[in-house]
């Protein structure tokens, strides 16, 4: 008796957090964006919204969109303090991702 190897390698979960992480990073700003926020958080430094103005020029209501798009598929997360919010790359969320990406060419 020969015994049948799973062939969906990937689970509903899997299939969409690649869905929802892969449209959020699909426009280029929210890319280098998320590449600023992560390397800052690397450095042990903070990001708010000013941050990123000042750092690419977008306008505020551009970032606003952008962070709310990357917050949305849970890649970044927010700490609001006072009237200020402080964004950080969810790390686990992020692993979790690279790792269904990885599924695919398996």
């Amino acid at each position: 008796m020969r015994i049948r190897k799973e062939t969906d390698i990937l689970d509903r979960e899997e299939i969409d957090l690649i869905a929802e992480c892969s449209d959020a990073l699909a426009h280029p700003a929210r890319v280098e964006i998320f590449r600023f926020i992560y390397k800052a958080n690397m450095d042990r430094k903070t990001v708010c919204n000013k941050d990123v103005v000042e750092a690419f020029d977008y306008a505020q209501a551009t970032v606003s969109q952008h962070l709310s798009k990357l917050v949305g598929c849970g890649l970044v997360d927010y700490q609001k303090e006072s009237n200020r919010a402080y964004y950080f790359v969810s790390l686990g969320v992020l692993a979790k991702y690279l790792a269904a990406v990885k599924k695919l060419n398996e």
